[in-house]
């Protein structure tokens, strides 16, 4: 089986070579070059194409996220991105990395020692990310020229009157913060619908999304007080916190510390089951990009209740697992490009998709 072609890009030469051994020693493996600054790291994935990149974000000449953002449009690969967070300036890069279309984030140890149990996570996430057949950004697709012909959006059956939405739910992984700003962005300033968003983020990445997130989207972006009334978040987006399940139950928002789903917690899956037992009909609900099954049999409940449900087609997708599990499952009443779903949500809701920010 052929190896798995790495490129490393860290301006510490010292980050660099702990990397490469640790990567080297694993006999999928095979370094095919070391980059100190995103410049170079360009110039190197153009020569060699690697099936991965480790990236870190903070590097001299050229920054990780300017190097990511360059790759993304003109020459896709799989990139990791392995960088400190220490302040809120630097998670607020990840993130930008992230919806640039960097396809996970490992958090660089600070000390110089790397434990066994770190050196497995960067193993498992590079294999991981090397498997993902990444797609070209949405960014570089703006700023082409030539406009692609309208996707058909077939028509959704049995629809609830417009207006009628009390929550819109939405779930998203690997691929997430890009797909997620993209549909709050195609919201207009009117729709007044409380969403509530399940991304699969590790910690400490987590801590600072929601702020990042109202900045990209112009809309109130918070975590819910344990109790806190579902209307009264009616325009804003709820996040579920780092490492604690989110649920609606009896027009509230709870948080919860049940077991994981799917591996995951915040798992979609348990925040879309009980939209479904809570709103049924009243309620609209999205799967996004994202790697594995979590939010598919949450769909499937919320369509079986009479909700209207949304999956994002592959060709969008940075990782189609989520949305291909629901899909086979009949969970989704309609497959759309991720930048036709917002507009489908304000347009559904009865607001005008022209007034769309």
């Amino acid at each position: 089986m052929a190896k798995i072609r790495v490129l490393v890009a860290d301006d510490s030469q010292t980050v660099r070579k702990r990397l490469v051994e640790i990567l080297e020693a694993d006999a999928d493996f095979e370094i095919v070059g070391e980059a100190q600054n995103g410049k170079r790291a360009i110039e190197l994935c153009q020569e060699y194409r690697p099936d991965i990149i480790t990236m870190d974000m903070m590097m001299p000449a050229m920054t990780g996220l300017s190097a990511i953002e360059y790759i993304m449009a003109h020459c896709p690969t799989p990139i990791l991105v392995v960088s400190a967070s220490t302040n809120r300036g630097e998670f607020f890069k990840i993130y930008d990395s992230l919806a640039a279309g960097a396809v996970d984030v490992l958090e660089k140890p600070l000390d110089d020692d790397i434990d066994s149990e770190w050196r497995r996570r960067l193993l498992a996430m590079a294999k991981m990310a090397s498997r993902i057949r990444v797609i070209t950004h949405p960014r570089a697709r703006l700023m082409s020229m030539r406009k692609p012909a309208p996707a058909f959006v077939p028509p959704l059956v049995s629809l609830p009157p417009p207006g009628a939405f009390s929550l819109i739910a939405i779930g998203a992984s690997t691929g997430g913060p890009g797909a997620i700003v993209e549909v709050l962005r195609a919201l207009p300033a009117q729709f007044e619908v409380p969403i509530a968003v399940v991304l699969h983020m590790n910690e400490p990445f987590a801590a600072a999304f929601g702020d990042w997130l109202e900045g990209q989207v112009g809309r109130p972006v918070s975590y819910p007080e344990e109790g806190a009334p579902v209307a009264a978040s009616a325009g804003c987006v709820v996040m579920a916190p780092g490492g604690r399940h989110l649920i609606v139950r009896s027009g509230h928002f709870r948080l919860t510390d049940d077991e994981e789903r799917h591996s995951c917690r915040p798992s979609v899956d348990v925040l879309f089951e009980s939209v479904a037992a809570e709103y049924g009909r009243s309620t609209a609900a999205c799967l996004l990009t994202g790697m594995g099954k979590d939010g598919a049999l949450g769909l499937l409940k919320i369509r079986e209740a009479g909700g209207v449900t949304i999956a994002q087609n592959e060709e969008t997708s940075v990782v189609h697992g989520m949305p291909r599990e629901a899909i086979a499952r009949g969970a989704a009443q309609q497959v759309l490009p991720i930048g036709e779903i917002g507009r489908r949500l304000a347009a559904l809701q009865g607001a005008s998709a022209e007034a769309c920010v």
